[in-house]
């Protein structure tokens, strides 16, 4: 228990950012991102399938929420969460977790690269400190933003502020090699950053207020069933196919001979997402980044993801007022630098080295997810891989 709360304290101090972060990007708020991470974190782990899995907000899960967020608004959350859930869970109850598992590993990696580069393009009017443009596509939405955030004059301040976080974030791990105890580069770069703007009364937007209470029931109402119904598909699909590919990753990481249940695994995934979709939250999914923190934090079980939550819960009835000042284009510098870590260049260079059918998978995955969306690039990526298999 002792390896495992150590290892949920460090997953919890990663995820706190990360929480924040998405659940502002996906055009709901700090606390709906918060809540998820607490809600869907404790319960996934208490039903899921892996020892090690993660489970919260993640960038993936806005991309798809950030269309149907502005179409609909954040009231059509807990409908569009109930049917994905009961989507996921009847996958489990038809024991389809052994076909989603199966997915290509260079597909995996280009929706890896993909979901990176949709996660960078998502915080650019963050680190503007500009309202989005329009569009509902990434590629569009960024170059509105920029174009606007140039005829609007660049706010140096904020980019100041994103640059900064970078430098920290990037730079502390050097010097906390002669550190007895690990401390998460993201805290500190939006502990540092907070504290400068404070001090220097630096004019930037924070994330402001958030409630010192998490859950509140909100009733689904299912006025437009119909028109949820593919976004449901979707988030179901990609609920599925991340968790068992974050759980697949850190089976790996973690050299374990027992591997996780994978139907067990979509059904806690399922539980999860219901849950916190009707509790001011969000859909949610395993989070490849939180787990593979878990795995290197030495968990050894899956009470380090419940600590994980209730250190988080702790954290957001406690310490809401000083969370409230951190300033947005800091979570942006954080979000920003995980997309990079997700990315990993060297990693890309060399699976682009392989074989010439897994480098076009990957490439064309990964193009597939940016400019047209995450399901559809992962179904253009198996199915150019079955094609390039055959000839």
């Amino acid at each position: 228990l002792t390896s495992d709360l150590i290892a949920g304290i460090t997953v919890a101090i990663v995820a706190l950012p990360l929480a924040i972060g998405f659940g502002i990007t996906s055009g709901m708020s700090a606390a709906a991102g918060l809540t998820t991470a607490i809600i869907a974190g404790f319960l996934a782990a208490l039903f899921g399938g892996s020892k090690y899995q993660v489970s919260g907000p993640t960038g993936a899960m806005t991309v798809i929420l950030i269309p149907v967020i502005q179409k609909y608004g954040p009231e059509a959350i807990p409908a569009l969460g109930v049917m994905a859930a009961v989507m996921v869970v009847l996958m489990a109850i038809f024991k389809l977790g052994a076909i989603i598992n199966r997915v290509p590993w260079s597909v995996v990696e280009g929706f890896t690269v993909g979901i990176a580069l949709v996660i960078s393009l998502q915080q650019i009017p963050l680190a503007l400190g500009i309202v989005k443009g329009e569009g509902d596509k990434s590629l569009p939405v960024a170059w509105h933003t920029i174009q606007n955030a140039l005829h609007a004059g660049l706010n140096t301040t904020s980019l100041l502020v994103v640059v900064s976080t970078l430098i920290i974030k990037f730079n502390f791990p050097r010097f906390a090699k002669s550190l007895p105890f690990h401390i998460p580069a993201s805290f500190v770069s939006l502990l540092l950053v907070t504290i400068l703007v404070k001090i220097f009364s630096i004019d930037v937007v924070t994330i402001g207020a958030i409630p010192r209470s998490i859950g509140t029931y909100q009733t689904p109402t299912f006025d437009d069933f119909n028109n949820l119904l593919i976004p449901a598909l979707w988030i179901a699909l990609l609920a599925a196919v991340e968790s068992l590919l974050s759980a697949r990753v850190a089976d790996g990481m973690a050299k374990e001979e027992k591997h996780f249940e994978p139907n067990r695994e979509l059904f806690g995934q399922g539980i999860a997402t219901l849950a916190a979709s009707v509790m001011g939250g969000m859909p949610a999914t395993g989070a490849i980044a939180r787990t593979s923190v878990n795995v290197r934090s030495h968990a050894k079980s899956r009470f380090a993801s419940i600590f994980h939550a209730l250190v988080l819960l702790l954290i957001a009835l406690i310490a809401a007022p000083l969370v409230s000042y951190i300033p947005t284009a800091a979570i942006a510098g954080v979000l920003l630098g995980t997309s990079y870590r997700i990315l990993n260049p060297s990693s890309i260079m060399e699976s682009l080295r392989t074989t010439k059918p897994e480098a076009a998978t990957l490439l064309v995955t990964a193009v597939s997810v940016l400019a047209i969306d995450l399901i559809w690039g992962m179904a253009i990526g198996i199915a150019l891989h079955l094609i390039l298999g055959r000839i």
